[in-house]
């Protein structure tokens, strides 16, 4: 068990998950205690310690922002502050401070395991954020990545990934208007049957044949409101999730897509995905009214060719399902079909990913998407009498998926992480230039208004003029949240309707 106490709450995410990236098998438990005077301590099992004092961080913060030097600057707290503060405002004084202490946290955990993270010290969701901002400022290659990695640490190989998708992300995005347009979201929280290894809000279809239709009343509801808040204006990108719309009868698909054509105004849309997603839900009639509307983009996800991973997580579907979805989709005109695959799904390995990899090339989708599993999952596993490293075959993994994707002509496009990815790795989507999922890019970047409708959908929307917080944090994206359970959101239809007039949706730029 690994102990962390930090004097700061403000410390506790980035250190809890710096140190779980690098000892994901270990039991966690982390405190905060004001009165303690290190900053972070640090105990590991054997007796290990860390302890990291004011005057640690003092200097480097000053230095950093062109100040006093470390012997100049005292050890305390008020040095650390004033330190801080050289950076600039109060919200910028404690980032600063905040990343001095993950720096040196990162810099013992390197040490005490002997090796380095992809990421470094980066721990949210969206790293290509970061590229991104400072391409919009006019910096250079080299100033970008010399950045991510002097800054965060990370590795070379992941700072020019970082820069080549934001680059990309960049290029596409400039040929949309995103703060006058918005893209619109619908959720289908249903699937044939719930994987093991699935965290979304999803049920199995059979448990709620009888309430779909009452389902997609209180959706159509909601979309209907949300078109006549959005008069006016055009959605550059459709998006329907889930879960996975295919549950739903043919009738149910046409009547859902044809509110969506019939409350918004398609014509500016470059966009229309509609993950079919699992191949147990795919038939002929589904497909051909997809055909019926402005369709432009499917999803036949896999996740996996091994037919004993798929019988292990609960996916009902043979590996023949997935090959023929898949040419019965190229048969009816779908000419953008996006697949997923998951590195690390238990029981697997390298040589397990290497043949699912051989076996979609065969394929040719337009993209392919590559997730991580969460280690949180699947740790460790045996497999004939063997334990794996799960860290060392899913580098293996995304190793090949990527080169694998370039033999296919697929470039990477967009990126972002999870919590307790193994190995510190992404999730990397791979496309034709002309086929990148722009909707992808849209929910990463954060640069559009998102109305989004159903059952644990979140709307975001950019304001047309920033707005300061309590804690006096400046924001520009205010989110609104539908219910996650398929009952409550039913009954309160009326209620995920009135938050996004009471918070801000009919205030998009």
């Amino acid at each position: 068990m690994i102990e962390i106490a930090c004097k700061k709450t403000k410390f506790t995410y980035n250190v809890y998950h710096i140190t779980k990236a690098f000892f994901p098998d270990e039991e966690i438990v982390q405190k905060v205690d004001e009165k303690q005077e290190s900053l972070v301590e640090l105990k590991f099992p054997g007796g290990s310690c860390f302890s990291l004092a004011p005057g640690d961080i003092a200097g480097e913060l000053a230095q950093d922002a062109g100040g006093r030097t470390g012997a100049q600057a005292a050890g305390d707290e008020n040095a650390v502050q004033d330190a801080a503060r050289l950076h600039g405002s109060e919200e910028d004084a404690v980032q600063a401070e905040k990343r001095a202490v993950t720096r040196r946290v990162y810099r013992f955990l390197c040490e005490e395991s002997g090796r380095e993270l992809a990421w470094g010290t980066l721990t949210g969701v969206r790293p290509t954020k970061l590229p991104m901002q400072m391409l919009e400022e006019g910096k250079t290659r080299e100033e970008i990545t010399g950045f991510l990695e002097k800054e965060y640490f990370v590795t070379p190989q992941k700072a020019e990934l970082g820069y080549e998708i934001a680059c990309r992300e960049k290029a596409l995005l400039e040929k949309l208007d995103c703060r006058g347009g918005f893209s619109l979201y619908a959720g289908i929280p249903f699937c044939p049957s719930v994987c093991s290894y699935c965290s979304f809000s999803s049920s199995p279809i059979g448990a709620w044949k009888d309430q779909v239709d009452r389902y997609l009343d209180a959706l159509v509801k909601e979309l209907r409101a949300i078109g006549r808040m959005a008069q006016g204006r055009y959605p550059d990108t459709v998006y329907i999730g889930g879960g996975t719309p295919t549950t739903l009868e043919p009738d149910q698909l046409r009547r859902l897509l044809t509110e969506i054509t019939e409350n918004f105004d398609l014509s500016h849309t470059v966009e229309f995905t509609v993950e079919a997603g699992r191949p147990d839900s795919i038939t002929e009639e589904k497909l051909a009214v997809l055909r019926e509307f402005p369709v432009t983009r499917i999803s036949i996800n896999p996740q996996t060719m091994q037919q004993k991973t798929l019988d292990l997580v609960g996916r009902e579907h043979t590996v023949e399902d997935v090959c023929e979805a898949y040419a019965m989709a190229r048969r009816m005109g779908f000419d953008n079909i996006n697949m997923d695959l998951i590195a690390g799904l238990p029981g697997e390995d390298a040589a397990d990913m290497a043949d699912t990899l051989s076996r979609i090339e065969a394929m040719q989708p337009d993209s392919l998407t590559v997730h991580s599993l969460a280690i949180k999952r699947a740790a460790k596993f045996g497999q004939e009498g063997r334990t794996i490293d799960l860290r060392s075959e899913i580098s293996q993994m995304v190793d090949a998926a990527a080169k694998s994707a370039d033999r296919m002509g697929l470039k990477p496009y967009y990126l972002y992480r999870q919590k307790n990815i193994a190995g510190n790795f992404e999730n990397v989507g791979y496309a034709k230039l002309d086929k990148a999922g722009i909707y992808n890019i849209l929910i990463m970047e954060e640069k559009q208004t998102i109305l989004a409708a159903g059952a644990g959908a979140s709307t975001k929307v950019l304001l047309e003029k920033p707005i300061r917080t309590e804690k006096g944090k400046e924001i520009d994206l205010v989110h609104v949240e539908n219910v996650k359970n398929i009952t409550e959101y039913i009954d309160r239809i009326d209620e995920m309707i009135e938050r996004k007039h009471r918070l801000g949706v009919t205030t998009m730029p």
